[in-house]
């Protein structure tokens, strides 16, 4: 075949491709993208919404698109109701979908599914009400996977102890590896709980405390580390703990779902009585002994996982997500002291200052991502440094959507 032939056939069937393959790009660009997250700020059919990793999407909504109100929990669109753009506000979680733009920062919507930040609000209030009538959690002991069966120590000292049944038809969850929050929780089996967890369950209790029958399971590993601040660094949002137990710095990350409180002097005082019997002193009246030098605070070998056993967990404010008192006379209600105690930043802590931190892990033992800080606590640790994380150490965050009530719930 001559050459000419040959190079024209190349010519014409590169021709031909070309067509398809515009076709093929132009089809990848236009699949549809979801972006979920919270509403930011609106003007006009322009939407700015921030998802739960802190990205921005600038959402522009098209004159056509389909615009469906759902109430907080449903997970379909199933009953959903229209609603107009004008009545959208700062605050709802919305769920965009349509075409992205070249960008990455922007889409184009076809369809918008919104739920209003009051609803969400008012649902995630009732859940937590409901976790502190008829929560109970502690720190795991034990586990009967084919009993269907976990027991959790729930009083300062696990003097007390709780057993939770679980049934077929129990909600079972499991925080996330790295995650802090509630609504990030994954769904997970009896089985995967070991002893030294911290856990969270919601049902029908006995009238002594002894048994619950759950409804809902939230359980997860977490550290416990406690101890002298020994560096600050607010630009990076970290802060250096040196742990009482394993006695080795740790530089843990402050996220915007971290808490961090501080205890009045006096609230830290009383609740020091409470630990040792005596401000600043041992159950047996002798000087308390410096943080960490309690026995029995943790087993060796890096930082504890699975803390001491556990009062009532809080979130943001001391209330987010499952929480409440264990009652029974398990000691002070953590979660009311939190819940009034004020809020503090990076800059609010300085070199010297006792800690104790509730953290996820990091990607090494010398890392780790607060969950709840508290300061302020020098006499609770002087008094009993494994009492005072015991007391504290089931403050996990559960997240700003808490209790279920969350947009993350919005269909994906």
């Amino acid at each position: 075949m001559p050459i000419r032939m040959i190079l024209c056939g190349a010519v014409l069937a590169a021709a031909c491709l070309a067509p398809i393959t515009a076709m093929t790009q132009d089809a990848a660009a236009a699949k549809p993208v979801t972006f979920l997250g919270t509403v930011q700020s609106l003007s006009g059919n322009s939407i700015s919404v921030k998802n739960d990793a802190g990205a921005t999407m600038q959402v522009t909504v098209e004159e056509s698109a389909r615009l469906l109100r759902i109430e907080p929990g449903q997970k379909t669109l199933t009953g959903a109701s229209p609603f107009s753009l004008a009545d959208l506000q700062t605050g709802d979680r919305v769920m965009a979908r349509g075409s992205a733009n070249a960008d990455g920062k922007s889409l184009d919507a076809t369809l918008l599914v919104a739920i209003k930040g009051a609803d969400i609000a008012q649902k995630q209030e009732k859940e937590r009400e409901d976790w502190q009538k008829r929560g109970t959690g502690g720190l795991v002991k034990s586990v009967d996977a084919a009993a269907g069966t976990v027991t959790v120590s729930s009083a300062a000292g696990g003097a007390r102890t709780t057993v939770i049944h679980a049934t077929s038809t129990t909600m079972i969850r499991r925080y996330a590896p790295g995650s802090v929050k509630f609504d990030q929780a994954v769904t997970g089996t009896l089985a995967e709980i070991k002893p030294g967890d911290q856990l969270r369950a919601r049902g029908s209790r006995s009238e002594d405390g002894g048994t619950l029958e759950a409804e809902e399971i939230v359980s997860g590993s977490f550290l416990n580390l406690a101890g002298a601040i020994q560096a600050v660094n607010a630009a990076a949002s970290t802060f250096t703990v040196n742990d009482a137990i394993t006695k080795k710095p740790v530089v843990i990350s402050v996220t915007p779902d971290s808490e961090v409180k501080k205890l009045d002097p006096a609230v830290a005082q009383r609740i020091a009585q409470r630990l040792g019997g005596g401000a600043g002193r041992r159950p047996d009246g002798s000087a308390g002994a410096p943080a960490g030098a309690s026995p029995g605070a943790s087993p060796s070998g890096g930082a504890s996982s699975g803390p001491g056993p556990n009062g009532p967990p809080s979130g943001p404010a001391g209330a987010g997500g499952p929480g409440g008192a264990t009652g029974h006379g398990s000691g002070p209600d953590i979660q009311q002291i939190l819940a009034r105690a004020p809020s503090v930043t990076l800059k609010d802590l300085q070199k010297g200052n006792m800690v104790i931190v509730v953290a996820t892990e990091g990607q090494t033992p010398q890392q780790a991502t607060a969950i709840t800080v508290v300061a302020g606590v020098e006499p609770m640790l002087q008094a009993s440094t494994s009492g005072s994380q015991a007391m504290l150490s089931s403050a996990w965050n559960l997240g700003g959507e808490g209790g279920g009530g969350g947009g993350g719930e919005a269909p994906q």
